[in-house]
Parts: C-alpha cells; structure tokens; sequence
C-alpha cells in the first residue's frame, strides 16, 4: 500500500510506505558532485530522463508550499485540514480551502524551470529520446508549461473526483462551483462560509449527482496503485534522474531518487539545500531551481 505521508520527524507519523522501500536497496553514500560541464556530458547521452519534482519548484511561481506560509489556513494546519476525515466532517470547509489553492494555482504561471524541462523533453522527443515528470506537485503548471508526459502522483487541483461514481473530470472552471464564489480567504477573521452540502460541487454524469471532491490525495490517502506502477516502470528504464525542488522527507517519493541511485545510474539534486537524500546522489546544484535547471538543460 501507498500513503502519502511525511517522515516521523515532521508530523510525528510516518505513513508511507512502497515498492521502493520495501526493496533492499544497494545505496552507498558519495560526495555530490556540482560539476555542470560534466553533467551537461551526461544529459547528452542520456535516452531517457525520470524528472522528480517537488514544492520547491511550485514555490518559485509563487504557490506556496504545504510547509509554507505558516502552513495552515484559517486556524487549521494543512495536514488536519487536507484529509479524508476532514472531508467527510466538514466538506464545505475542505472545499473553502481548495478554491483558495486553486486560485493561488490560477493566478500564477510556469517558471524558468518548468519551462527549461519542458523544452528539454519537447528536444529529446525529436531526437528519439525521452522524458517523463513525476511531480508531487498538484498545481498543473508543468502541463501548463507544456511538458506532455507528466505522472501526479498526488492528484491535480484542476481535476474532481465524484464520491458516488468515482468519475474524474478535469475542471479549470473558478469557482468550480456558484456558492464557492467570494469564499476561501484563509483571513481567520473572516468567517467560514458554512456552504450547505446540496450546493457544494456536483457531479454532472447522468443520473448521479454526487458529491464532487478534489481529485487529489489528501494525507493519509493511499495512493494510486496503477499510477505508482508506472513511475516504478519510468524509474527502472531512466538512464538519468533528476530530483528537483524537492525537501526528499514526502514518502514514497523521497526514495524514487535513491531508488535509481541504487541500480548505478547518475541522479542530480537540484535544491535551495542538501537533503536528507543528497549523500545517495552524483551531482547537486544548489541555488533557485528557475536558476540551476535551465543551465543544466540547455541545449548541448
């Protein structure tokens, strides 16, 4: 099973758990190298490209992380707030604060570094070679960018899920629905807007009318299977990783770099700071990810 979930040391629990922690992995620690002209060598040669990408490189078009801005909105912490058992208490509340995200996603755009990979990817596509995102992120923006292969292991906020019938729709429509409108200031002087369930969302299938929820992964969730044995299929055939803006403590992506790291092939940490992952990898680039990425993808 997947979860999505922080490590001990952050939240006090940890949730998650996958095929790559479970494998006996052969990870030995290095000394990450920042050499960018050798790097740039090797992102030449290589056919195909795991990209990992996490809140930090979301934080630099201005969407603040979960860990950010105080991490909560309103009174209530993300993690108390962004759950299954959240939903099911309150969904009006859960709803409010989805519509404030979407409208923080909505309002900002695709940075240096969503744009450096996803020219990369468009270049390897016409030289035969390959790219694929696997983002922790659920703002959208490396589709907006124009990256075409991108896995969201937690969802996007642009898509809803039916409760009823399960159907996922992509929906960029603000606000998804009319009595969401004018709500969502995470001001806690400002009261909750209490929306009655029958005007929350709905889904619009024939014959259903359920009640629509983000299409997203809410902590404690499992994840998707099919969808994680895709990335482990993507993971397996990189001959070049990348892990980019990410704090490497979210499970199980914090071990898709090491996991690559242990089959000998090359992965790049591109980050503010070290990571407790950054010992397992051959390069990191430390700086802005709009900064560092688009110089170690640039066409060679």
């Amino acid at each position: 099973m997947f979860h999505r979930g922080l490590i001990a040391t952050t939240i006090g629990v940890r949730l998650g758990c996958s095929h790559v922690s479970r494998r006996a992995l052969a990870l030995t620690t290095t000394s990450a190298k920042s050499d960018m002209k050798e790097f740039l060598e090797v992102v030449s040669k290589a056919k195909h490209i795991a990209v990992i990408t996490g809140a930090g490189v979301s934080a630099e078009s201005g969407v603040p992380t979960f860990k950010g801005d105080g991490g909560q909105w309103k009174t209530w912490q993300y993690q108390d707030i962004a759950t299954p058992e959240a939903f099911s208490r309150n969904p009006s509340r859960v709803w409010e604060f989805y519509h404030h995200r979407r409208h923080l996603v909505l309002t900002q755009k695709p940075n240096a570094a969503h744009l450096a990979l996803a020219e990369c990817e468009k270049r390897m596509r016409k030289q035969g070679r390959s790219m694929v995102i696997i983002t922790q992120n659920i703002d959208d923006l490396h589709r907006q960018a124009g990256s075409k292969h991108v896995l969201n292991i937690h969802g996007s906020v642009m898509e809803t899920r039916c409760v009823s019938c399960g159907d996922i729709a992509v929906n960029h429509q603000h606000p998804v629905c009319a009595s969401l409108e004018g709500t969502g200031s995470p001001d806690p002087e400002i009261p909750e807007a209490q929306i009655p369930v029958d005007q929350l969302p709905r889904c619009e299938q024939s014959d259903c009318r359920g009640l629509l929820r983000p299409n997203v992964v809410f902590f404690g969730e499992t994840l998707d299977s099919h969808l994680l044995t895709k990335v482990e299929k993507e993971l397996d055939i990189c001959d070049l990783c990348l892990v980019v803006g990410t704090s490497s403590i979210v499970y199980p992506a914090a071990m898709f770099g090491p996991q690559v790291a242990s089959r000998g092939v090359p992965v790049a940490e591109f980050n503010m700071a070290t990571t407790p992952k950054t010992e397992y990898f051959t390069y990191h680039f430390q700086g802005p990810c709009g900064s560092t990425v688009p110089l170690a993808l640039a066409r060679h």
